[in-house]
């Protein structure tokens, strides 16, 4: 591919790139007057008066994914023509981020999706975009896998991430602390869940200290938390990321529960142990079940597991 030096870039284009060397593809409109509608495309767009190329898509990264993206580099330039281009010359980046496509929000367009070299022969791409990859990819080769891909996450030689939860099990009077999820939340609108958050970059006793003072007002020393219950899950929607959900019990703590964040939580109520609410977080409630019988783990959402049938 050929680079023009004929004059400056007035756009930009961003190559995100995976640990499998799948660049992330964004499926453009196909009934509105724009370039390349209806074709897989790269995230990018022009700046804003006053900004640099370089402060241009890292806007243009968080306004269309949502992501903020770390060792962003040039890479190339590219000329484009046809019907609808404003872009001209776009100066082509380079971002590496090994997140699920499916979690991306769709400010504009109607997807993201990875894709591998071989599959985009298929696909209806921009063709500029196309070009650009391809070349990226001969001098940057995807690494070798150790075996096949497997994207439900239910076997295969492949490294999936698992993300963490951290959930709070506080009992008293055989009563547990549930909260009612706010309707318009992303996840569980309207069912009653445990107080819990996703763990950052910190212990998992660290995260839950951190979310019952900023959920609930409730304070918990980490020397009290001990964990009670593990759930392995893996939701039933394509694609999703498998998650390991800790239950940690609090023997003891100060304070009432009170609603502090009311975008995700309308209302903590104590419920009884023998009469949980309706509707309420699967997962959850397995969790509190095998708390109660002493079971230490559970597993939902996993295909059952083969079975060795023995002779030779």
């Amino acid at each position: 591919m050929n680079a023009s030096t004929s004059s400056q870039p007035t756009s930009t284009a961003v190559l995100i790139v995976n640990g499998r060397g799948e660049y992330l593809l964004h499926l453009r409109d196909a009934h509105k007057p724009i370039c390349d509608p209806g074709t897989w495309s790269l995230v990018g767009g022009g700046p804003e008066p006053g900004e640099t190329l370089d402060e241009a898509i890292a806007r243009e990264i968080l306004e269309e994914t949502g992501l903020v993206l770390s060792g962003i580099t040039p890479c190339t330039t590219v000329q484009t023509h046809g019907p609808n281009v404003t872009e001209g010359k776009i100066q082509v980046y380079a971002a590496r981020w090994d997140g699920t496509a499916h979690d991306l929000p769709v400010t504009e367009g109607i997807m993201f999706a990875w894709f591998d070299i071989a599959t985009m022969e298929q696909l209806s791409m921009c063709r500029w975009a196309h070009e650009v990859i391809k070349a990226h990819h001969t001098e940057h080769p995807a690494p070798p896998l150790p075996g096949p891909r497997d994207d439900t996450g239910q076997g295969g030689a492949g490294a999936v991430k698992n993300v963490i939860g951290a959930h709070l099990f506080l009992e008293r009077d055989g009563r547990t602390l549930l909260g009612l999820r706010h309707p318009d939340v992303e996840f569980a609108g309207g069912e009653w869940h445990a107080l819990a958050g996703h763990v950052e970059r910190e212990s998992v006793r660290a995260c839950l200290v951190r979310e019952a003072y900023e959920e609930a007002g409730i304070v918990i020393e980490p020397a009290d938390l001990t964990l009670v219950h593990t759930v392995h899950l893996l939701d039933d929607h394509e694609n999703a990321e498998p998650r390991i959900q800790l239950f940690f019990r609090a023997i003891q703590w100060s304070g009432e529960p009170e609603v502090r964040e009311p975008d995700k939580c309308t209302a903590w109520q104590w419920w009884p142990l023998d009469g949980l609410p309706d509707p309420m977080v699967g997962y959850t409630r397995a969790a509190i079940e095998g708390i109660l019988t002493g079971t230490a783990y559970t597993e939902l959402g996993w295909a059952p597991p083969v079975r060795a049938t023995g002779g030779r």
